[in-house]
């Protein structure tokens, strides 16, 4: 089984990549949606409510908006960022080889790893292979704008949270331009899925 790692700058297109490859038979694990689901368990929302209060809870779950709010603050959001993701990376670490333990059960040829903080996380020691989408930056925050509903500073401050542009690229081996249409990357996904059954 191929374990395919997907990075980028935010609003890249990740996910249209990882549904692409979908389409053509890989598995994909959205990680985002692990991440999600930790935060829905008791003992992480106590962890989370005993360092935030009661102000990140609404109706007994977690409220993601007001942890957002905290964790890309100005000032002292990087410190509660790092204490989210020391709370919640292992959990999802153990989901995802969970996932993966079960898709090779069942005799899956390629994995697609859709994460934000694959990098980061140090999820891509999971992966066979590492996919870098590329688009450029006004691109990117022109559609986390009108497709996010974001503004330029909630951009900015979350690129800021995430590894260097450059350093993502630079842990890649393949590279699919995500900038010129859903055709024109739907042939770059076809053509990498393509390289790597055959080469395994």
């Amino acid at each position: 089984m191929i374990v395919v790692g997907i990075v980028g700058g935010i609003a890249s297109g990740k996910s249209v990549v990882a549904r692409e490859f979908q389409s053509l038979g890989a598995k994909s694990i959205d990680v985002d949606r692990v991440g999600h689901e930790v935060l829905t368990e008791p003992d992480v929302i106590q962890t989370l409510t005993e360092r935030w209060g009661t102000r990140v809870v609404v109706d007994g779950q977690l409220d993601r908006q007001a942890i957002a709010r905290i964790v890309f603050a100005e000032n002292t959001g990087a410190a509660e960022l790092a204490f989210l993701e020391s709370v919640s990376h292992p959990k999802i670490a153990n989901r995802v080889r969970e996932e993966l333990v079960k898709l090779e059960e069942q005799g899956t040829v390629m994995v697609i790893l859709d994460a934000a903080l694959l990098l980061k996380a140090g999820w891509d020691q999971m992966c066979d292979n590492i996919v870098f989408v590329d688009v450029d930056r006004e691109t990117r925050i022109d559609r986390a704008v009108k497709g996010r509903g974001w503004t330029r500073e909630e951009y900015n401050q979350r690129e800021q949270s995430q590894l260097p542009l450059a350093e993502k690229r630079a842990k890649a081996d393949i590279l699919i331009d995500n900038s010129r249409g859903l055709d024109e990357t739907r042939l770059q996904v076809r053509d990498v899925w393509e390289r790597l059954i055959h080469k395994n």
